[in-house]
């Protein structure tokens, strides 16, 4: 099996990507930690953190603009947080003509801030997927510590999971070629639809069931134990070393500066 499918990994030849990558597990925690950190109104800082990672973002040769155009895909989970300009106390700066729901500027600034956190997040996120490789991320994962089962469950899921998508796949093709009620004009009922995909759902469980004890049997045979061993693995570096510490340096201006205002 290979990542191929799934893995958005970008190869270049930057510095990050040379990295180890244990340094860029850290680097990335210690981002999303400096945005977490960060009060609701430091927006220098929060401009500061965005700065800085569109910088890694340049220098890893994916471009200024791949972190955070790729980055949007978190807004939409942070409309939960939709209604808090309206629940939070403070002076009210608009009401909702006809509804009469006011919104204070402390709600306001509460939601603009867990937006720009859960998107420099996400960034950071983004630039270790793309400058690290599935299996190096799982190793690095492990060697920092991460429980064995775990690690070996989240490699599964990216080794397996376009195997179960070609599955549903097949499953709906089939479907498709043994009902007749799919070739006529008319649309089948709600019922007939639910009844189908309750059936097309066991079955999947089943089938899925079925194809991970063979997997494991066919693992077993061949010596697995619990977790995939590399024949050589990566050494920390003095580079590697100078590389976090310096991050780790850079990381205290965006903090700094919100203490400092």
């Amino acid at each position: 099996m290979h990542f191929d499918l799934i893995d958005v990994y970008q190869p270049r030849p930057s510095l990050i990507h040379r990295l180890d990558p244990r340094v860029k597990l850290i680097g990335a925690v210690l981002i999303i930690l400096t945005a977490v950190m960060l009060p609701d109104d430091g927006w220098p800082s929060f401009v500061l953190l965005l700065l800085f990672l569109v910088t890694l973002s340049w220098s890893s040769g994916l471009g200024w603009s791949f972190t955070v155009r790729r980055a949007f895909v978190a807004i939409p989970f942070v409309l939960a947080a939709l209604p808090l300009p309206f629940l939070t106390p403070g002076r009210v700066i608009w009401v909702v003509p006809g509804l009469g729901w006011t919104m204070t500027a402390a709600g306001l600034t509460r939601f603009l801030a867990i937006l720009l956190r859960t998107w420099l997040a996400v960034q950071a996120g983004v630039l270790l997927s793309a400058t690290t490789s599935a299996p190096d991320l799982l190793w690095g994962l492990r060697a920092l510590g991460m429980p064995r089962l775990l690690v070996g469950v989240v490699g599964f899921m990216l080794r397996y999971i376009f195997v179960l998508a070609d599955e549903a796949l097949r499953m709906l093709r089939a479907r498709s070629a043994r009902s007749p009620k799919l070739a006529d004009t008319q649309r089948p009922g709600l019922v007939w639809q639910g009844r189908v995909a309750g059936m097309m759902v066991g079955s999947f469980f089943l089938r899925s069931l079925e194809r991970s004890e063979r997997v494991y049997a066919a693992m077993a045979s061949r010596g697995y134990a619990g977790e995939i061993r590399l024949l050589a693995p990566p050494l920390m570096k003095r580079s590697d070393w100078i590389a976090l510490s310096l991050l780790s340096v850079s990381l205290l201006a965006p903090i700094t500066l919100a203490l400092g205002s």
